[in-house]
């Protein structure tokens, strides 16, 4: 096996059990951008972790995978900017017809507004 070094995704930055979705269930934290819906709460961590939830409304399994692989790369990508949060990214139908960029860029989108509170938000998009 090959060594990824600072470029791997290990178990340690994912969610990967059922509880640990669970408890994100009624997170106030929540940004719905175009195809995806991202919901994080704080892990009392120094990293972040990121789970993928993509059901069968969203495609066949091909396109499921890609979705999730698209995810995690844009994940991986911007975990330094990244506060101690625990964040799982629901995909909806339209990102199936999204590319990797503009997966990205929506996604980059939510992820700005993590670690800012809801009034800060708001001012900035006025």
């Amino acid at each position: 096996m090959g060594e990824r070094g600072a470029d791997a995704f290990p178990k340690s930055r994912r969610l990967r059990k059922r509880f640990e979705f669970l408890r994100l269930l009624n997170s106030p934290h929540k940004f719905a951008g175009r195809g995806f819906l991202v919901v994080w709460l704080d892990n009392g961590g120094a990293q972040a972790r990121l789970g993928a939830t993509v059901s069968k409304k969203v495609g066949c399994a091909v396109v499921r995978n890609r979705v999730k692989r698209y995810i995690r790369e844009s994940f991986r990508q911007m975990r330094f900017q990244l506060p101690g949060v625990d964040i799982n990214v629901v995909a909806r139908q339209g990102a199936a017809a999204m590319d990797f960029s503009a997966v990205q860029r929506e996604l980059e989108k939510a992820f700005r507004h993590i670690g800012t509170s809801p009034c800060s938000s708001a001012l900035r998009s006025s």
